[in-house]
């Protein structure tokens, strides 16, 4: 009886901080809760495995977060957008811009468009049309403040593919928000 006692009270006690880190690390509330119900169904199946050497707080989080790393991974393995039909949308056989791809100039600070809430809406909706994988390593590089090496190393890339990925998708947010905020 102790044991269901025990995962009883811990997700009673953890859930709430719990679902609060993981949302912070995903961006959403809904995967925040499926990593930390998956955090409790790992921690019943290793119960014995407990041996009170840490407090049940450190051991969840433990578990917690390596169930974070592994969204991440599993979303790195998911295949992506071709870099050809990218590129060739923006780019003529020569490398050069096509002339009606040409970045705008915003003629705003970045600051002042990152205070604006409907700019902000945009933003975000333009990182979650990126595809998994793209949007996983500039939400990590960008809003996590992960380094490049952290980054390769967590989601178990080399640093050309990552770098191939950050270049890619920043391409393709930079013609999301143009179409959706700045020819408005």
């Amino acid at each position: 009886m102790t044991r269901t006692r025990d995962l009883n009270a811990w997700v009673e006690t953890y859930t709430e901080e719990m679902v609060r880190w993981a949302f912070q690390k995903t961006s959403s509330q809904e995967i925040a809760r499926d990593l930390v119900q998956d955090t409790f169904l790992a921690a019943a199946e290793k119960y014995e495995n407990f041996l009170g050497k840490s407090t049940p707080k450190t051991w969840l989080f433990a578990i917690l977060n390596n169930k974070i790393v592994d969204y991440y991974r599993k979303q790195m393995r998911q295949p992506t957008i071709s870099a050809d039909n990218l590129f060739s949308d923006v780019f003529d056989e020569n490398g050069s811009w096509q002339s009606q791809r040409v970045p705008k100039d915003w003629h705003q600070k970045e600051e002042h468009l990152l205070d604006n809430e409907d700019f902000k809406i945009v933003l975000k909706n333009c990182m979650e049309a990126l595809p998994d994988k793209w949007y996983t390593c500039i939400k990590m590089k960008y809003l996590v403040n992960k380094s490049g090496d952290e980054i390769c190393q967590e989601l178990k890339i080399a640093p050309t593919n990552y770098w191939q990925i950050i270049h890619r998708a920043k391409i393709q947010l930079r013609q999301c928000i143009e179409s959706n905020w700045f020819a408005n």
